[in-house]
C-alpha cells in the first residue's frame, strides 16, 4: 500500500499537465467524452485514496486502536502514516465536501435561475430575439431552452453568417453542452488537479459547436468568419447569465485557425486515448490494490492485539503472515473475534 495508495495523486497532476495540449489535438466530441470519464474516474479515485490514507493513519493512533481492538505498532510496521497525515486527510475531505456542496448550490441556483431567464423571453420557439442594440448571442439551457440573440448582433452579421452563429448555438443547446461543465466543475470542485480540464473542456465544447456548425452549413471559412465578427463586435460588458454558451466564448484566435484548417482527422488518435485509459486503468487498479492491502492489514494488527491479550494464541504458527495482495488475513479464533 505504500506506494499504489499514492499513484491517483501523481495521475491526477500527469492529467493536469497532459490534458491542456492533449485535449485539443482530438476531435472536440470525442475529447470532451473523454474530459468527462476521466474527470469522474479522478474525482472518486481522489476521495477513495484520502479515505484509505486516513483510516490507515487513525488506525495508528493508540486511543482509535484499542477501541478497534487492533495493534498500532502492527499497522505502523507494515505501513507507517503519521497522525499529522491521517488529520491533513480528514481536513481534505472536509473541504471536499464543503467545495463540493457549494458548486452543487450554485450550479443548480444556476439553471434555476437560466429557466426563469426562458420564461421571460419573447415568444414561443426556440430563437429569441432581443430588442436591444448590444451585440450578444448565446444558448440559453432551459425546459427546453432558448438561443438568445440581441438585434444588434443580428445587424452585425449578414444573412449567412448569421445562420452559421446560430448553428453553432443551435448545438450548444441540444447537445446540453452546459451539463458537461457542470460535471466538469463538479469533478474540479472535489480533486482542485482537475481544474486544467474545466479550461479545456470549455476550449473542446466550443470547438464541438463550431464543428457541427460548418457541418450544417457546409462551410468552414463562413463559420470561422462569423465567429471572429460575433468576437470582435460582442460587447465588453455582456449580460447574460453564468450558465450560458456564447459563440463568443473561449480562445477565438485559436478557434477560428482550427476552423480555417482541415476537419480534426479520425486516424492516430489511438495513442492518446489508450495512454489516457491505461492511466486511469493503473488509477483503478492502485487503489484496488490499496484497498485490499489495507482491509489485510487491519486483520492482521487485529489478530496481534489480540495474540498479546492471550499469549497463547501466539504460539500458533499463523499469527502474523506477511501482507500482500494475494494472501486473505488471518482467521482469527471464535474466542477472540
Amino acid at each position: 500500500m505504500r506506494i499504489s495508495i499514492y499513484i491517483p495523486f501523481l495521475i491526477s497532476a500527469v492529467l493536469a499537465l497532459a490534458v491542456p495540449r492533449a485535449a485539443p489535438r482530438l476531435p472536440p466530441r470525442l475529447a470532451a467524452w473523454a474530459l468527462t470519464c476521466a474527470a469522474l474516474v479522478m474525482s472518486v479515485a481522489w476521495v477513495a485514496a484520502l479515505v484509505l490514507l486516513g483510516v490507515n493513519g487513525a488506525g495508528q493512533i493508540p486511543e482509535v486502536a484499542e477501541r478497534g481492538p487492533w495493534s498500532a505498532q502492527a499497522l505502523q510496521a507494515e505501513d507507517p502514516v503519521s497522525s499529522v497525515m491521517s488529520v491533513a486527510c480528514g481536513l481534505a475531505l472536509a473541504a471536499t465536501a464543503v467545495a463540493l456542496a457549494v458548486v452543487s448550490r450554485r450550479g443548480v441556483r444556476t439553471l434555476l435561475q437560466a429557466r426563469r431567464e426562458c420564461r421571460r423571453l419573447p415568444g414561443d420557439g426556440e430563437l429569441a430575439v432581443l430588442d436591444d442594440e448590444g451585440l450578444e448571442a448565446f444558448a440559453l439551457p432551459g425546459a427546453p431552452g432558448r438561443i438568445v440573440i440581441t438585434r444588434g448582433m443580428l445587424c452585425a452579421l449578414d444573412g449567412a453568417e448569421r445562420k452559421a452563429l446560430l448553428a453553432h448555438e443551435r448545438s450548444h443547446l441540444h447537445r446540453r453542452h452546459h451539463l458537461f461543465l457542470i460535471g466538469w466543475q463538479l469533478a474540479a470542485a472535489v480533486n482542485p488537479l482537475l481544474r486544467p480540464l474545466f479550461t479545456a473542456g470549455g476550449f473542446v465544447l466550443e470547438r464541438w459547436a463550431d464543428e457541427e456548425a460548418a457541418a450544417s452549413v457546409g462551410d468552414r471559412a463562413l463559420v470561422a468568419r462569423a465567429v471572429a465578427r460575433a468576437a470582435l463586435a460582442a460587447s465588453d460588458k455582456q449580460r447574460h447569465p453564468s450558465a450560458v454558451l456564447a459563440a463568443t466564448g473561449g480562445p477565438v484566435p485559436r478557434r477560428v485557425q482550427a476552423l480555417l484548417a482541415p476537419p480534426p482527422p479520425r486516424r492516430g488518435l489511438g495513442l492518446p486515448l489508450v495512454a489516457g485509459a491505461l492511466l486511469l486503468a493503473v488509477c483503478c487498479g492502485s487503489l484496488a490494490r490499496a484497498a485490499a492491502d489495507t482491509d489485510t492489514m487491519f486483520d492482521v494488527a487485529g489478530y496481534e492485539s489480540c495474540a498479546r491479550a492471550q499469549p497463547h494464541l501466539a504460539d500458533q504458527p499463523s499469527a502474523l503472515p506477511p501482507v500482500g495482495p494475494a494472501q486473505p488475513g488471518p482467521d482469527l479464533p471464535e474466542h477472540c473475534e
